[in-house]
């Protein structure tokens, strides 16, 4: 009698063992599945662009940053009684260039550098 618990305690481990292998190899075809589509993907894709076909600046040379301060522009107003603004009527923008631009905080030729302790000029 203790013999066939023994087989039925054994049974049950080796079968919940073939259950985690066979689920084991259930993934890791799934992962292979999936490296293999990804390769395929990826061939169909078009390669890296070739050096002549980089994009290059502009034959004026270099855009930089401008800086400047902004104020609203206000919305127009109907010219007349129950006239509608459409979109044309409207500005671009919601801001425009102000009138008044502060001069720069700083010197050209200083460094401009916070907490340098020194004059600031090289």
């Amino acid at each position: 009698m203790k013999s066939t618990g023994y087989e039925l305690a054994a049974s049950g481990a080796a079968v919940g063992v073939i259950i985690a292998f066979v689920g084991g190899l259930v993934i890791v075809g799934a992962l292979i599945w999936a490296v293999r589509f990804g390769i395929k993907v990826r061939r169909r894709e078009p390669g890296p662009p070739a050096p002549a076909e980089q994009p290059t600046p502009p034959p004026s040379g270099a855009v930089y940053e401008t800086r400047e301060t902004r104020e609203p522009d206000e919305v127009p107003q109907a010219g007349r009684e129950g006239e509608r603004l459409r979109p044309h009527d409207l500005h671009a923008s919601g801001s425009k260039t102000a009138e008044d631009q502060p001069r720069p905080r700083w010197d050209s030729g200083s460094s401009g550098s916070f907490g340098s302790g020194g004059s600031g000029s090289t």
